[in-house]
């Protein structure tokens, strides 16, 4: 057994000194660097604290002897410095003037006609090393000369002699221990290690291996494996921008991090709309960022989703439970539908959800409002849809990805039915700060919803602050920033910031024709002249989205900048939103009569300055309109994310366009290279659309390449898999704590 011990001590002893023979040049090499930029600083700090002593005595009148002598005094003086080992000056030819004793004959002053170099130069010179700096001295902006600085540079060497010493003792007495460890675990059980480590390694079970020494070590093994999957998971999570992410990268995830579990989405808005059109069901897409978003991580998950169905042809094609497996062409997941009455709609939906907490988390200057039945409505549905869950669970522990603003109590209705679900919530709007969110009624009843979250997400970290001032204000809850945990009652929720995005590549773009195809058919669809620019907005009709505002800029830009008028077409695609809703019914009236009335100020035979489509368009139709443009312009009042404008750089791989975009999204704190506005800022946005439709093609190409490049690499995929990721964290320290414990989790009782 010694024999075999020394056997592992031998070729430890040997790699440990060829570490310690590899790490001695590298650490020369960065103690030298050190060293250097050390010595750069001082230099500069030399030089500066002599410029203005030396340019009195360099114009001093003296005669010539006694300027040197008070030079010479004056350098005297500064070589009180330790490692200051000698000064000089050159005047303005290059002519070594004033030196110290010791300084160097064999250094030479610059030539007058070179730049001052930003460091220093290290000279090897028989007595040592020194560091060498000219820095130059002016007077009233005329060039006197160069001022010479050296540094004894020994003090290096010593350093880098004891540091060598240090290292080589420490890898002695670090190989001394490993093997003094390594003897005596082999003197003790020797073959029970041995077996266990190899069971380890195999990927099996300590505490079930065959090897009766292995099964000694039972009691650490559940604790060793869950502390190995934690550090994998955090050493994944951090090497993540080293994974292609893509369906398969999510799949990966769901195979080896969640082991397979089940994933539910819960939205109010279905990724699929059965529509009865002339005795024949069409199948439509909403246009929807968070469909967009989800849609693809769904086909790759395979799960379950649970939406409200609400095409009235929805009934129709359901099974017995209310499923329907979609997409229609390729099936891939399973959509459960919710089915709504007409007064459940209108009180949870267009009520509370859209007159209450849209616009109180959109700074668009428009009032909430709260009624008391819309909130029975609210948590009526939200009750109806934490059943579903329930049914549809196969498990008491999926993993249930609960998103938006209508499903604020969700969480912790169905943490109170599967306790041990790990719950995912995402908000995809703003968060507003806590004045605000004070306005309504029940704000302690929507937080203490949403703190029965395992993990919950927002676009910005802006908005996750805002959630933590929320909480801190109006509930008694430990809110840490540090670990971004808040906790009340018995889990902590961790709040992150998931910024959104979109699949990579679009499934969409592969369906369309070549750019040149794309603007010819648009420009004949809409029957203006090939040589008009075009410019495309696509939004729902929402006064979130600044459409109003747009509107005005392009009309300000044909004011500002009249060549444009007949040479220029904005298209605005809005799909109808919540018609039923007052405001925006009067908002639709508003978005017709201004842009009627450019049109009619500003319109040629032939081109209309706006062309105004409120109906709704497929993704197919959209990614034509964007690759046929100019360029696009988002002017959100206030978004979350905002992925029209990621969709825009998508379409475009011929690397054209440019993007116009609003500085109140959150893509604007990602999209850097996009014409960042105002959209309150009417001239500001006018000049912004000049300057889209005058940018070079090469600076267009350099903007789109980046744009493109970003939105590749954080993509929907991406955005999908930190949180799984995270949701198989919170899970395997979840089962660790209950094995520890030794009785079963329970979580997200009721309070009070």
């Amino acid at each position: 057994m010694m024999r075999l011990s020394l056997r592992f001590v031998i070729p430890l002893a040997l790699t440990i000194g060829a570490i310690a023979y590899g790490v001695v040049p590298l650490v020369d090499k960065l103690t030298l660097a050190w060293s250097v930029r050390d010595l750069d600083m001082r230099s500069k700090l030399v030089a500066s604290a002599a410029q203005e002593p030396l340019v009195e005595l360099l114009t001093d009148k003296a005669r010539d002897r006694v300027r040197l002598q008070r030079v010479q005094a004056f350098f005297a003086r500064m070589l009180r410095d330790d490692r200051l080992f000698a000064l000089g000056f050159c005047d303005a030819t290059g002519t070594l003037v004033y030196k110290t004793h010791a300084f160097p004959a064999t250094v030479a002053c610059p030539k007058p006609d070179l730049p001052a170099a930003d460091a220093g130069t290290v000279l090897k010179l028989p007595g040592g090393p020194l560091h060498l700096v000219a820095s130059p001295i002016e007077a009233d902006g005329e060039r006197l000369g160069e001022m010479l600085i050296a540094h004894d540079m020994s003090y290096v060497e010593r350093r880098s002699a004891d540091t060598k010493k240090y290292i080589v003792w420490l890898f002695a007495a670090l190989g001394a221990v490993i093997a003094l460890i390594t003897v005596v675990i082999a003197e003790l059980s020797f073959r029970g290690w041995m077996a266990g480590i190899k069971a380890l390694i195999r990927g099996q079970s300590l505490a079930l291996s065959p090897q009766p020494q292995a099964r000694e070590l039972g009691p650490i093994a559940r604790d060793l494996e869950a502390l190995v999957k934690d550090l994998e998971t955090e050493r994944r999570m951090r090497d993540e921008a080293q994974v292609s992410w893509g369906p398969d990268a999510l799949r990966a995830i769901l195979r080896e991090d969640l082991k397979g579990d089940e994933v539910l989405i819960v939205s109010n808005r279905e990724p699929y709309v059965h529509v009865r059109r002339n005795d024949r069901v069409e199948v439509q897409r909403p246009a929807s960022g968070l469909v967009t978003a989800l849609e693809p991580v769904m086909r790759a998950c395979s799960g379950t989703w649970i939406a409200h169905g609400s095409g009235n042809a929805d009934r129709d094609v359901v099974d017995d439970h209310d499923h329907v497996m979609v997409p229609p062409e390729n099936p891939a997941y399973r959509m459960r539908r919710v089915w709504l009455t007409k007064e459940e709609e209108a009180g949870y939906y267009y009520g509370f959800s859209n007159e209450g907490l849209w616009p109180l988390c959109h700074i668009a200057h428009t009032r909430p409002i709260f009624r008391a039945p819309d909130w029975e409505q609210y948590r009526a549905v939200n009750r109806r849809f934490a059943q579903a869950v329930e049914r549809e669970a196969k498990t008491d522990n999926p993993v249930v990805l609960v998103q938006d603003y209508h499903f604020a109590l969700l969480p912790r209705m169905i943490r109170d039915r599967l306790p041990n679900a790990t719950i995912i919530t995402f908000w995809h709007i703003p968060w507003p700060n806590p004045e605000a969110f004070g306005v309504c009624p029940w704000r302690e009843q929507l937080l203490d919803g949403m703190l029965g979250s395992s993990i919950l997400g927002f676009h910005t970290q802006f908005h996750c602050n805002n959630f933590f001032d929320t909480v801190d204000r109006y509930l008694e809850a430990r809110v840490d920033r540090e670990t971004f945990t808040i906790s009340y009652g018995n889990d902590p929720t961790e709040v992150h910031r998931y910024p959104i995005s979109i699949e990579w590549p679009p499934v969409t773009l592969a369906n369309q024709k070549p750019v040149p195809e794309c603007r010819a058919d648009i420009r004949s669809a809409l029957g203006v002249a090939a040589d008009v620019r075009l410019g495309i907005g696509v939004d729902r009709l929402d006064y979130t989205k600044g459409i109003l505002e747009r509107f005005a800029a392009v009309e300000r830009l044909l004011e500002l900048q009249p060549e444009w008028i007949g040479r220029f077409c904005f298209v605005q695609i809005a799909a109808p939103s919540r018609s039923s809703i007052e405001e925006y019914q009067s908002l639709d009236a508003r978005v017709r009569s201004l842009a009627q009335r450019i049109n009619t100020r500003f319109g040629r035979p032939g081109c209309d300055p706006i062309v105004l489509k409120i109906e709704h368009h497929d993704a197919d139709q959209v990614y034509a309109y964007y690759r046929a443009a100019d360029l696009c312009c988002v002017s959100s009042l206030h978004d979350g994310m905002n992925l029209v404008a990621k969709e825009f750089v998508a379409a475009r791989d011929d690397e054209r366009g440019a993007l116009v975009l609003s500085q109140f999204t959150g893509a604007a704190r990602e999209l850097a290279e996009a014409l960042i506005v105002n959209p309150y800022d009417i001239e500001q946005c006018a000049a912004a659309l000049h300057v889209a439709l005058t940018m070079p093609p090469d600076e267009q190409r350099e903007r789109m390449r980046r744009m493109r490049g970003l939105v590749q690499e954080f993509n929907v995929y991406r955005w999908a898999g930190r949180m799984l990721l995270d949701a198989a964290r919170v899970r395997q320290r979840r089962r660790m704590y209950s094995a520890a414990r030794g009785t079963p989790k329970v979580v997200g009782l009721r309070r009070g």
